[in-house]
């Protein structure tokens, strides 16, 4: 390495190509994980996560930019896995680096993601706005009742898209070693079905100028019973993938042009 380092510094046309080659190898020497382009927008749907959870929990609460990040969590999702697959020499262990990584950002941008902007929703709803906090609850108040029950359905969907993720890690472990075909179904609602799911109610909310924050968290139980049930659902082709995208786009198009109607652009 100091070789490299010491070819780089003296310039040169092929001092770029070094400079590279000692940032290649510092990496490897000195960080664990893969950065490459193959896990780029794993990452990005991540952070875009990220950042959606800490915008719906700052402050009373901002369910309408959560909603933006989950469906850009999405958009990432619906490439990552092809642009990873489009590395044709691959190792074994950055094959399943990927798959690791890829259930984990989605666990956090489709599972707890969607509750974050369920406690947002709870937390700006007039509905609810009389209901006592449970810091400061007097025990005899049953209204407190309602936000404990919505928590819960908020911890049960974070579990049942948990369980979803952690069982087709496995399912797809064991057909790796018995199957070389692409795989034709899904054993389960997949998880990222909730960047379009979550979206649509959070769009009708809008288009209706009615509180449904009831109507979200009665989803979130359904689609979380979906996660876990064995209904086969099919892959997705091209044709199914850009449909979806075109939904999400109308979605995100249609939340951008109310939300400036209202002002808040």
């Amino acid at each position: 390495m100091k070789r490299l380092v010491r070819r780089a510094l003296q310039g040169g046309p092929d001092a770029s190509f070094l400079f590279g080659s000692f940032i290649r190898k510092a990496r490897y020497t000195f960080m664990i994980g893969i950065y490459d382009y193959t896990v780029v927008l794993t990452y990005c749907s991540l952070i875009s996560a990220s950042l959606g959870i800490i915008v719906c929990l700052h402050g009373i609460g901002h369910p309408f930019y959560g909603v933006f990040f989950l469906l850009l969590s999405g958009l990432c999702d619906t490439f990552d896995g092809r642009v990873a697959r489009s590395k044709k020499n691959r190792t074994a262990m950055e094959k399943s680096y990927g798959i690791q990584i890829d259930s984990l950002a989605d666990l956090v941008a489709f599972g707890i993601l969607p509750g974050c902007i369920g406690i947002a929703m709870l937390r700006v709803s007039k509905r609810f706005s009389d209901v006592p906090h449970i810091r400061h609850v007097n025990p005899d108040d049953k209204l407190v009742l309602y936000p404990i029950a919505l928590m819960i359905i908020v911890i049960l969907y974070i579990l049942a898209a948990m369980i979803r993720l952690a069982y087709f890690n496995v399912m797809e472990e064991e057909r790796s070693h018995t199957e070389n075909t692409a795989r034709r179904y899904y054993t389960g609602l997949p998880v990222t079905s909730a960047a379009l799911i979550f979206p649509t109610v959070m769009l009708i909310q809008f288009l209706t100028e009615t509180d449904l924050t009831m109507l979200y968290f009665g989803v979130m139980v359904v689609v979380s019973f979906l996660f876990v049930s064995k209904i086969r659902v099919r892959k997705p082709g091209l044709k199914l993938i850009l449909a979806m995208i075109a939904i999400g786009a109308v979605e995100f198009a249609l939340l951008v042009f109310i939300h400036w109607r209202a002002g808040g652009i």
